[in-house]
């Protein structure tokens, strides 16, 4: 499959430029997942590290849950990969599907999507209990931004240990 990024605006209302960087980064991580093979998305590329690029993939579902559906939704729901909230389980995808694993992480872009759309203003907050404070959605946009470009230099280094691929 062909992912599409599109570079966001270089100028856009604060809402409009937030929504775009984000939906950047999260095109960026699929371009690192792009023409691998199952074994090669499982690949622990980088020893004596065990992250692999399905596992950023699985992880950063988790952490759109988290964010978008449990925090600013306050949906009484698990994560995806861990009943007892351990976001670390879900980096062990050496065993795992990798559609099931896209498909989640799909599904949970399109609620953040859709949960940040219907939100009257970045100045709607909700309660993290991780945090012991409220958050604004503001402040979720931007964390799942720092996130995703963390995450992203992550995958950088071990799609380049997988096939040589630099640069996406």
């Amino acid at each position: 499959m062909e992912t599409e990024r599109i570079g966001p605006p270089l100028v856009a209302g604060e809402r409009e430029m937030l929504r775009a960087f984000l939906d950047f980064h999260r095109a960026t991580l699929e371009l690192k997942c792009d023409g691998l093979s199952d074994e090669e998305l499982r690949r622990q590329s980088s020893p004596p590290s065990t992250l692999s690029l399905l596992g950023l993939v699985r992880h950063m579902a988790e952490v759109e849950r988290q964010w978008f559906r449990r925090v600013i939704n306050g949906e009484d729901i698990p994560l995806v990969w861990s009943e007892t909230g351990d976001f670390q389980q879900a980096y062990d995808a050496g065993t795992a599907d990798v559609a099931t694993a896209f498909e989640a992480w799909r599904r949970e872009v399109e609620h953040a999507r859709r949960i940040e759309r219907d939100a009257e203003s970045l100045d709607v907050t909700a309660w993290n209990a991780r945090w012991a404070e409220d958050v604004s959605l503001r402040l979720v946009m931007l964390h799942m931004m720092h996130e995703y470009a963390r995450h992203n230099g992550h995958a950088d280094f071990l799609r380049e240990a997988v096939d040589g691929t630099v640069g996406v």
